[in-house]
């Protein structure tokens, strides 16, 4: 199974550590990945910018809205989205428990629709122009 995980962070306690801390946190980070990698569960990921350089764009009455950043009702903000392989939603929570990230904030585990990405495939071969 494909699970996305979408980790999140207090950005005012990232901006606290000094460089040496922070360096040797995301070099945590990058073992542990390194780890999944080496046993066929990390299949990607991306690290994010701050959350004050999002927008949000959202439909409100017909029309489309485009506002500065995330406006969550938390002072986590999304600051990465790993892939993730493994054999069901438990042993996704398994390996995502032991990652270091996990120290900065919650990392949200949700499986993939793969039915609707099998559509999406599909429909994306369909309108390639050869």
């Amino acid at each position: 199974m494909k699970f996305i995980c979408l980790g999140y962070a207090d950005e005012s306690k990232l901006a606290a550590m000094t460089k040496e801390e922070m360096e040797a946190a995301v070099e945590e980070c990058f073992s542990y990945d390194d780890d999944l990698r080496r046993g066929g569960h990390f299949a990607g990921g991306h690290a994010l910018q701050s959350a004050t350089n999002a927008v949000t764009v959202r439909q409100r009455s017909g029309k489309v809205e485009v506002t500065d950043g995330p406006f969550a009702e938390t002072k986590e903000q999304i600051g990465g989205i790993l892939y993730l392989e493994a054999k069901d939603l438990n042993q996704a929570i398994a390996l995502m428990s032991k990652h270091p990230g996990v120290k900065f904030g919650p990392f949200e585990v949700r499986p993939v629709d793969e039915a609707f990405m099998k559509i999406f495939e599909d429909r994306c071969k369909a309108s390639q122009v050869n």
